[in-house]
């Protein structure tokens, strides 16, 4: 028998996430940063196979901009 899933608000969720990086904040900060560097390399990649020839100054240029 399926039970009923507790429901939170918005608020309430924001609140919990917020509870569990503050004490990891440094962690948070180095994952969030590497994620947006696979970002930029992702669509340094995409743009190197749209165009067939990317620089290494553009490759950089899209992980260091963003």
């Amino acid at each position: 028998m399926p039970t009923a899933m507790p429901t939170i608000s918005q608020e309430q969720l924001v609140e919990a996430l917020a509870d569990h990086i503050r004490p990891r904040r440094e962690e948070f900060i180095t994952l969030f940063a590497e994620a947006v560097e696979h970002i930029g390399m992702a669509a340094a990649i995409q743009e190197g196979r749209a165009n067939d020839v990317v620089s290494e100054e553009e490759i950089f240029a899209c992980t260091i901009g963003m």
